[in-house]
């Protein structure tokens, strides 16, 4: 059972920055009050937005963020479900979204979709639609079941059966299928080519029987030309390299000139800053005749003699920067020189690289081949075109195999796709709870006093029956009648989700469904249906009807507005 521990939110629509919690296993019923505006109803936000990312009523995201403080909305959420701890964070401005399993943070995927997909089918196993249908029912944003479409209706019935793995067999499958059909096509041409190939090298073969002498000739006299080559570049190799040699030992002292460029370039930034320093120093003593800190008068000696002082240094700095320029641009020249070297040697080694070892390397391929071939065409063994003849109608064989067995995996994937169709396995077992969800919808609809026969068919279309035989629809009852069947409808869920152990979970929510269209009497049924709740149930019904219901609570959590903020008043 996914049991729901508590929800906590802020900066959500209406409430501030300090954390609103609510616990929701603490009681099996709450009554959760206010009046219009103070707040009660983001609870529904708060959970669908933690969940799934979305507002459970019809706005944008964006507009959950409390328009006066403008940021740093955070929703945590905690749950338990198969005897494992999670939590999970949720915020916009800035953007989080974190899964922690037992404490410890789930590895995030690069998309949070993939993220969100991992926490609807591998945790939760119930998508947003299925949530709202199991858990909450009531508001106005939320859409019954029986104003679903047929598809949806199908999804959500699939996640109470915990049935959606044949839909999701069921795409895997048409990936398989497709991939199949690749494959036997691949295989076809490959087949194909095989026997053209193989065509080739007959032909081929022919024609090197009759050239042998001919390319034996021709070869040996090509080598020749080849050897002298080499030897020829090799010569040119060994004079450039001399000529590398002898630049480098005009550089030995590069990394001296580097260094020494280095020192006196800090040397002149430091004398740079004591000459800056010294200005001050002089400029502060020509501009001021007492002390701005203490207000005293600086005596016209002090203030002499400190100038003095301060010019005599600017003067050997001055001096000094000099002769320390004078050594950097001869260091630098030298540099430069060494530059000009250090370009001459990569020239050089560039044309041994790139053009006279190239040369030599593939003079060297060309001989090795030319010596292959004759090696080929004088021997007696087995030639390369009879090997390869006979991998060819090795791999032929192969592919003949690979061909039965795709073609088997064809007639494989046909038959699983009859099963899998909706038509298929899945129907056979909706078929079988069908029955089963109508008893339950009509024995719920009976406890409050509503007598009409209800049938759902296996497409989830609805018949109903009145008394007298009257045939309806959904939409032939008053809004009350409507909430009752709602109402059966969501206990009907919650009861095949328990006996499936599916979506079975143990939060359930009414959104001011006493006050709307339930009468006194409604009012009174639906109390005796959540006191006969399971044990583990914790149901939470909103309203603004505090008054009127109070009593019939085991805990009341009350919504205000305190300095336009929502809070739980204590």
């Amino acid at each position: 059972m996914l049991k729901f521990k508590s929800v906590r939110w802020k900066n959500l629509l209406s409430t501030g920055s300090s954390f609103t919690e609510i616990l929701l296993d603490r009681n099996t019923n709450t009554l959760v009050v206010g009046e219009n505006g103070a707040g009660k109803s983001s609870v529904l936000d708060a959970l669908c937005f933690v969940l799934y990312g979305k507002p459970f009523r019809k706005i944008k995201k964006d507009q959950l963020i409390n328009s006066i403080n403008g940021r740093d909305v955070v929703v945590e959420i905690e749950f338990e479900i198969y005897n494992k701890k999670y939590k999970i964070i949720r915020g916009i401005k800035p953007t989080i979204f974190e899964i922690y399993q037992n404490d410890v943070l789930l590895d995030q995927d690069a998309a949070s979709r993939d993220y969100q997909e991992y926490l609807e089918k591998n945790i939760l196993r119930m998508n947003m639609k299925s949530f709202t249908q199991i858990v909450i029912l009531g508001s106005s944003s939320f859409v019954p079941f029986m104003q679903l479409p047929a598809g949806i209706r199908r999804e959500v019935i699939e996640d109470l059966l915990d049935i959606r793995i044949f839909s999701t067999m069921s795409v895997l499958l048409k990936d398989r299928v497709s991939s199949n059909k690749d494959d036997i096509l691949t295989n076809k041409n490959e087949i194909q080519n095989s026997v053209d190939i193989l065509e080739l090298h007959e032909k081929q073969k022919k024609k090197n029987s009759e050239k042998k002498n001919e390319l034996v000739i021709i070869s040996n006299q090509r080598i020749s030309e080849l050897q002298f080559n080499i030897n020829r570049a090799n010569e040119e190799i060994a004079v450039v390299q001399s000529d590398i040699d002898n630049l480098l030992i005009d550089i030995e002292d590069e990394s001296k000139v580097i260094n020494r460029i280095s020192k006196i370039e800090s040397l002149e930034n430091d004398l740079e800053s004591t000459k800056t320093k010294a200005k001050k120093t002089i400029k502060f003593y020509e501009e001021h005749d007492n002390c701005p800190t203490c207000t005293q008068t600086i005596d016209a000696l002090i203030k002499s003699r400190k100038i003095e002082e301060r010019q005599s240094a600017l003067d050997k700095i001055s001096d000094a920067l000099i002769v320390l320029g004078k050594e950097l641009s001869e260091t630098q020249n030298r540099y430069q020189e060494i530059s000009k070297i250090n370009r001459d040697i990569k020239d050089k080694q560039y044309r041994i690289t790139n053009a006279l070892s190239a040369s030599v390397l593939t003079d060297q391929r060309e001989i090795s081949i030319l010596q292959k071939q004759i090696s080929d065409t004088t021997t007696d063994k087995e030639t390369e075109t009879d090997i390869e003849i006979h991998q060819i109608e090795n791999r032929l064989s192969e592919l003949r195999l690979i061909k039965e067995q795709l073609l088997h995996k064809k007639e494989l994937y046909e038959l699983a796709g009859i099963i899998l169709r909706d038509g298929g396995i899945k129907s056979r077992i909706i078929k079988q709870y069908i029955p089963i969800m109508n008893s339950l919808i009509n024995k719920y609809l009976a406890s409050m006093d509503f007598f009409v026969k209800f049938q759902l068919n296996e497409s989830f279309e609805e018949t109903i029956l009145s008394r007298h035989r009257d045939d309806f629809t959904y939409d032939s009852f008053s809004e009350g009648e409507k909430q009752k069947i709602d109402l059966a409808l969501l206990f009907t869920w919650r009861t095949i989700a328990r006996m499936k152990n599916s979506a079975h979970t143990n939060l359930l929510i009414l959104d001011e469904i006493f006050d709307s269209s339930l009468d006194n009497s409604g009012t009174e049924m639906v109390m005796t249906l959540l006191n006969e709740l399971p044990e583990g149930q914790n149901a939470f019904i909103i309203s603004h009807k505090g008054d009127l219901l109070n009593d019939k609570f085991r805990s009341v959590i009350k919504f205000m507005k305190k300095n336009n903020y929502s809070v739980i008043s204590n």
